[in-house]
């Protein structure tokens, strides 16, 4: 799927008045929700994160008690931890998170797309920059 079939899809939600679509086409799926400003946002099925290879020589972490989990950007773009500058994050150190608790918001092409945990445990630390730029795969949180 395309960027013009997406922005086709867009204008349907909004000349039908609609809030939620749903679509899957050969193995892709696309969900694009009614964001709280009116304007659509598009979340995609996570791709499994690709292993990342540590540089030889690199300084390697000293191990913690609990092994930490991550939860990686399944898309290039800019990392949003709140919905806008005015507003609080959408989870802070401490926090508990299930699978459907939406996270941050990464900016890919002017669409806003939500990412959500998709797993449970407790926001150990917050890995990306709000309002930097973010790599596929790359850590965005560690839970505990």
């Amino acid at each position: 799927m395309d960027l013009k079939e997406i922005k086709e899809l867009i204008a349907l939600m909004r000349k039908n008045d609609l809030s939620v679509f749903k679509m899957e086409k050969e193995g892709f799926k696309i969900t694009l929700k009614k964001g709280t400003d009116f304007q659509p946002v598009i979340t995609t099925a996570a791709a499994p994160a690709a292993p990342v290879a540590v540089p030889a020589g690199a300084a390697i972490p000293a191990p913690e008690t609990t092994a930490l989990r991550e939860i990686t950007s399944p898309m290039v773009g800019t990392f949003y931890a709140s919905a806008a500058p005015e507003s609080a994050p959408y989870v802070t150190v401490g926090q508990e998170v299930a699978e459907d608790t939406v996270v941050c918001i990464i900016e890919a092409m002017k669409v806003m797309n939500e990412i959500k945990a998709e797993t449970r445990g407790v926001i150990a630390e917050i890995v990306a920059e709000h309002g930097k730029p973010v790599q596929f795969g790359q850590a965005l949180f560690k839970l505990r």
